[in-house]
């Protein structure tokens, strides 16, 4: 991380995730308590291994690339049709349980789990000042990994206050995701009550992004009326507010700014191969979807980006939903063409190449003392919530919930619309099931490129009308990966129709 470093945790912490994806030595898979009653003896020592629990956050650039590949926004695009063959099948709505990019996402998001959870096996052992902050922390954490885990898997196993070790899944079932959901949302009150809305260090949890993250589960759980709740209680009383400059959000100047309500924070100071992805500090994603080939004269106007691998690139159909005047536009899509006509800059194409990239993460130009392979140690930090989502989410509540209140949303909305136009002349005066989808349009304009939409289209029940492929009562959740139903002898039942 850039303020909250993210380092090797000492060697006498184990942790496991099931599977071990990539990499043998990313998680060390342990049947015993080995060392384990050695440790948390100290602030310190539980100060490491919180910032274990924060490492795998940097692991969910996965899950942001295939939340938009998953979705109407993006194709997969890359080198060829068998370029990374997981992530195509994504795209094509065909992936199986065989699918090597979501067993890494369950890999590592239980790996978070379980760091999450060790701390808090051992909550109890060593007193400090200020250890309440510390096990709030980890509760935000895990309840941020198993929402992660709901949104991709649906049911999954529960594990609370202790770690899941490897032969405790021939005892431990899928849970369903109605009690998964009620442990996320204890765990986010409690962390909500427990922090400020001041991180103690840049990169930190705070009692915003709890509060936040709650208003946007209970939204999953179409609990609106308790969304609008917490929801209304950040707008009015935490620290956040629109960027006026809506060009600066996702340069390096407008990382951690006052929209920031949770950052993934990323650098280039490890850097790694892609024989272990996850082990980079650099953000992945951004290397992936950068444009194939890119060269620019030094100094020219062009020379502002560097190369990646084409990957995740938006479709006209997302480029055309912006409206006449959206300044966010520009700064959202990248038109490669438009881009090196002005700019004289030199590209190649790749597969499914539709002349658009995601300009919000896209490799920008590093130093040349930048660290490990250069495509893939971008160190953009991932704005995971904005306030200018939490203003959306609140409007979708407040006209949803059963005593709707379309003033209110109608203000987050137009609160949103005022900068992305630079006026109040295109502000939105719908009510009912029109602003309802008025709503949903801003979402898909003000969020394009963060890994919302797939799991937006799904909650809202339109992802069969808009996503190619989509079937119904399939593919609203992701296959778990076979050889975790393998390694529980085949207790564990498949998510239907895969």
């Amino acid at each position: 991380m850039k303020k909250l470093n993210i380092k090797i945790i000492v060697a006498s912490i184990l942790f496991i995730g099931l599977t071990v994806s990539c990499s043998d030595d990313f998680v060390d898979v342990v049947s015993s308590e080995a060392n384990s009653e050695d440790f948390f003896n100290s602030e310190e020592e539980y100060q490491s291994a919180l910032v274990g629990a924060y490492d795998l956050l940097q692991s969910t650039y996965l899950n942001v690339m295939l939340g938009e590949i998953a979705s109407d926004n993006t194709l997969s695009g890359g080198e060829s049709a068998t370029d990374v063959i997981g992530i195509q099948e994504v795209d094509d709505m065909i992936h199986t349980p065989q699918n090597s990019q979501l067993g890494n996402i369950w890999g590592w998001m239980f790996a978070g789990v379980n760091r999450a959870n060790y701390i808090l096996e051992f909550q109890d052992k060593t007193d400090f000042t200020g250890k309440e902050e510390v096990l709030a922390q980890a509760r935000f954490l895990r309840a941020y990994y198993y929402f992660e885990l709901v949104k991709w898997f649906g049911d999954v196993p529960l594990v609370v206050d202790k770690r899941f070790l490897f032969g405790d899944q021939f005892d431990v079932d899928r849970t369903p995701k109605a009690e998964v959901y009620a442990q996320i949302e204890l765990d986010l009150i409690s962390a909500a009550d427990n922090l400020s809305y001041v991180p103690s260090q840049e990169g930190r949890v705070t009692k915003g992004a709890a509060q936040a993250l709650l208003g946007k589960v209970y939204l999953y759980q179409d609990k609106f009326t308790e969304s609008a709740d917490v929801l209304e209680k950040l707008i009015n009383e935490g620290p956040y507010d629109l960027v006026t400059d809506y060009t600066t959000i996702f340069e390096l100047e407008g990382e951690n700014n006052i929209e920031s309500v949770f950052e993934v924070q990323y650098n280039d100071e490890q850097g790694a191969g892609f024989g272990c992805l996850q082990c980079s500090e650099g953000n992945v994603a951004v290397g992936f979807s950068g444009v194939r080939s890119y060269v620019a004269t030094p100094d020219s106007e062009g020379d502002i980006f560097s190369s990646g691998f084409s990957f995740n690139v938006p479709v006209q159909e997302v480029v055309d939903e912006f409206e006449d005047g959206d300044l966010r536009k520009d700064v959202a899509i990248l038109d490669i063409e438009a881009w090196a006509t002005q700019t004289g800059i030199s590209y190649g194409t790749g597969y499914e190449h539709t002349g658009f990239f995601n300009r919000k993460y896209i490799p920008r130009k590093r130093t040349t003392d930048a660290q490990g392979d250069r495509n893939i140690t971008n160190p953009n930090n991932y704005r995971s919530i904005r306030f200018a989502d939490v203003l959306l989410m609140a409007a979708e509540a407040n006209n949803r919930k059963l005593s709707s209140d379309d003033g209110k949303a109608r203000s987050h909305l137009n609160r949103v619309r005022q900068r992305a136009f630079g006026d109040m002349l295109h502000d939105i005066s719908s009510s009912g099931s029109n602003l309802t989808d008025d709503i949903y349009h801003e979402r898909r304009v003000e969020l394009i490129g963060e890994g919302h939409r797939f799991f937006d289209l799904v909650r809202t029940g339109k992802a069969a009308q808009e996503i190619d492929g989509f079937v119904s009562g399939k593919h609203e959740v992701f296959p778990i990966p076979l050889i975790e139903i393998q390694l529980t002898g085949n207790r564990w039942t498949q998510n239907p129709n895969y």
